[in-house]
């Protein structure tokens, strides 16, 4: 284990994305800076400002220019995109053998777990998150959908931040330019994956989250396929039921003049769309997962 004497020789980088924070962010990356100047020879602090409208980065950096001695890159976004493009416009500022993730400038957890988070990465895990141990019920319920349903071995919860290594970096980025869910990118690039777990809850996210939600569902999990393909094959059922019914009542009954001929057409015709539908919903999925929309984010400077 390093010692203060002995500091890591290992680049590391902290990207932290702001979004009206105040001047909380000076204190959140004065927290930051005191962990990493104890333990590390070289790092740097990139702070994203996505669409700030407040005093978050003069109040940043008044606090930079008479306190912090590490550099500071503040990359500014040209408007608000949300926290997943803003970290990714971070990521590609970033040039650390290790990179710390913050969603958000605040910290509801021991500052040290920024240094044992690093220290169980050095174990043997590309990627390492720090989750809280109590959950809001909507992100329980979220999280239970999309373990059930994704393919990684790893399961996702609620996290305050995470580390990722230089390769896990390199790896998303080669599997997809725009991550819209670095998480389950993470959990699925095929890399060790750990956790550590601390008393307490999150921080509050203001930001939209049902959108966010749906296009993680389809873009990293089967939900929205097995959803799509339940729903075309039992509507396709029921027409063949409607079809087995119309000729029963044709064989043992007096229906009335036109109405078999007209239910014949309409149940042959509605199980054969819906045939088509399932098969279309598959080669929908494969085009998904192989080709995810790509958009890249606006950058000011």
């Amino acid at each position: 284990m390093a010692q203060n004497n002995n500091k890591e020789s290992n680049f590391v980088s902290a990207v932290v994305c702001l979004h009206d924070a105040g001047r909380t962010a000076a204190d959140f990356f004065a927290a930051l800076d005191g962990v990493l100047a104890q333990h590390f020879a070289h790092y740097e602090l990139i702070a994203v400002n996505d669409g700030c409208t407040d005093d978050t980065v003069p109040a940043l950096k008044a606090w930079a220019a008479e306190h912090l001695e590490a550099p500071l890159t503040v990359v500014n976004m040209s408007l608000r995109q949300g926290v997943e493009k803003a970290m990714n416009a971070g990521l590609d500022a970033a040039i650390g053998d290790f990179v710390f993730e913050f969603d958000r400038p605040a910290m509801g957890y021991d500052p040290d777990l920024i240094w044992q988070a690093y220290q169980k990465a050095l174990t043997g895990f590309d990627v390492v998150t720090v989750c809280p141990s109590r959950q809001r019920l909507t992100s329980r319920a979220f999280y239970r959908v999309f373990n059930k349903f994704s393919n990684s071995p790893y399961k996702l919860s609620t996290d305050a931040f995470r580390l990722v290594s230089r390769r896990a970096v390199n790896r998303v980025k080669a599997i997809s330019d725009d991550l819209a869910y670095r998480k389950a990118a993470y959990a699925a690039s095929g890399l060790a994956c750990a956790s550590l777990t601390f008393e307490g809850t999150a921080a509050k996210d203001d930001e939209p989250r049902l959108d966010k939600a749906v296009d993680s569902l389809a873009l990293y999990t089967d939900a929205g396929y097995k959803l799509s393909l339940g729903i075309s094959m039992g509507m396709m059922v029921l027409t063949m039921v409607a079809l087995v019914y119309t000729v029963a009542v044709f064989c043992l009954g007096q229906p009335i003049a036109g109405w078999t001929t007209t239910m014949l057409v309409l149940s042959a015709g509605l199980s054969g769309l819906f045939f088509i539908l399932t098969i279309a919903v598959k080669y929908l999925n494969l085009l998904v997962r192989l080709t995810f929309k790509k958009q890249s984010y606006l950058i000011e400077g």
